[in-house]
Parts: structure tokens; sequence; C-alpha cells
């Protein structure tokens, strides 16, 4: 157990903290983009699928 501490206390100190935080933080930001943008995807293709079966069913 105090190896494992001893190794996260370096990791704290080193440069690496900060550059894996800052990855991470980038990396939640694409996500969300990701999950927006196939929602918006999803709901614009379920309305031309509507539209479509509208027109199908006239």
């Amino acid at each position: 157990m105090l190896q494992f501490l001893h190794s996260v206390k370096t990791f704290l100190k080193s440069d690496d903290g900060p550059t894996a935080v800052e990855y991470a933080v980038m990396l939640a930001f694409v996500f969300l983009v990701c999950v927006v943008a196939i929602g918006e995807l999803g709901t614009t293709t379920l309305g031309l699928y509507t539209t479509s079966l509208q027109e199908i069913q006239k």
C-alpha cells in the first residue's frame, strides 16, 4: 500500500499529473460533443423517416 501511495505522490509531483488532467478534460469534451452530435443526427433522421412515411401513406 505504501508503494502505491508513493507512486501516486510521485505522479502528482511530476509534470505528468497536470497533463493527464488536461487530456482527461479534453476527452470528456470530445465525448460530450459526440453524444450531442449523435443525438442531433438521430433526431434529424427520425424526422426524415417520418416525413417519408407520411408522403408514402398519402
